[in-house]
């Protein structure tokens, strides 16, 4: 196993091909990454939405969702929540600035395309009539609550994530195979998931799904029965709400806890060695 000012090291050698690397990939890359993720938001949905008990709930798309990170290990993809560890670099002097802000805006941008377009195939493949509609149902329902959420919570469970999210970037490249940077992965997204905790890339999905879902009367008909869902609160699931409400707070949030409490914190421990070696 790589120790933890090795994985530092190695992170930064990665962030310096990252912030050189052409606007083309890194955006099909992105857009691969967002693919990834809502398609393991959407399997989690799947597994979730008939289970009562919110602990088991969480605990089944826990273990699901993470497959999205790791296909982004295994595969490829630039991911926005894992890219906030450009920190490293930048703390390092081996880029600017404006390196840094270009990578993240393309790169969540490219996020979103990919997130959408699965949420699009998803929506159009019928997978939501699941249980009587239950499942277009439960879309709709993530959706609202993440899309209502206050700033400050917003932001705060956006934080909380991104130490996970993170965490399991940092430990799986500290694995040196691919049966130990399973578990890496697998736990802290677990962990993050049963917390209830805001991912800007994942909700790139859980949003634009209830959005999409909510164009469909038999999936709002069902919301309004199971879970008592009223036109008033349907109102409040739209494009603004997404953009504004959600992914402001939540994408703040995250880029503090990538970089501020992963990051910066990280990189002061280990700020002597990097830097002597940089001289």
């Amino acid at each position: 196993m790589n120790s933890s000012l090795e994985i530092v090291k190695g992170n930064i050698n990665t962030e310096i091909k990252r912030v050189n690397m052409p606007f083309l990939k890194m955006f099909i890359l992105g857009a691969m990454a967002g693919m990834f993720i809502a398609g393991g938001a959407a399997a989690s949905n799947v597994a979730m939405h008939s289970l009562a008990n919110v602990g088991i709930a969480r605990t089944v798309g826990g273990l699901i969702f993470g497959v999205g990170l790791m296909m982004i290990v295994f595969i490829g993809g630039e991911l926005f929540t894992g890219d906030c560890l450009l920190i490293f670099g930048l703390m390092n002097r081996k880029y600017r600035i404006w390196s840094v802000i270009r990578v993240l805006m393309t790169v969540w941008f490219s996020n979103f395309v990919g997130a959408f377009v699965v949420a699009a195939l998803v929506f159009f493949s019928g997978q939501w009539d699941y249980s009587s509609d239950l499942l277009g149902a439960f879309t709709i329902k993530v959706a609202l609550g993440k899309s209502t959420m206050s700033f400050g919570a917003a932001f705060s469970s956006g934080i909380m994530c991104n130490i996970f999210v993170c965490g399991a970037v940092l430990m799986a490249a500290a694995a040196k195979d691919v049966a130990g940077k399973i578990p890496a992965i697998v736990f802290p997204i677990l962990a993050f998931v049963v917390s209830g905790y805001e991912h800007c890339v994942a909700n790139m999905y859980y949003i634009p799904a209830g959005i999409l879902a909510k164009l469909d009367q038999k999936y709002v008909d069902a919301a309004m029965e199971n879970y008592g869902i009223t036109s008033e609160q349907l109102d409040s699931l739209c494009w603004k709400n997404f953009f504004v409400d959600s992914s402001i707070p939540v994408t703040l949030g995250n880029m503090v806890g990538g970089m501020l409490f992963v990051g910066v914190l990280l990189y002061l421990v280990h700020r002597r060695e990097l830097e002597k070696e940089g001289e």
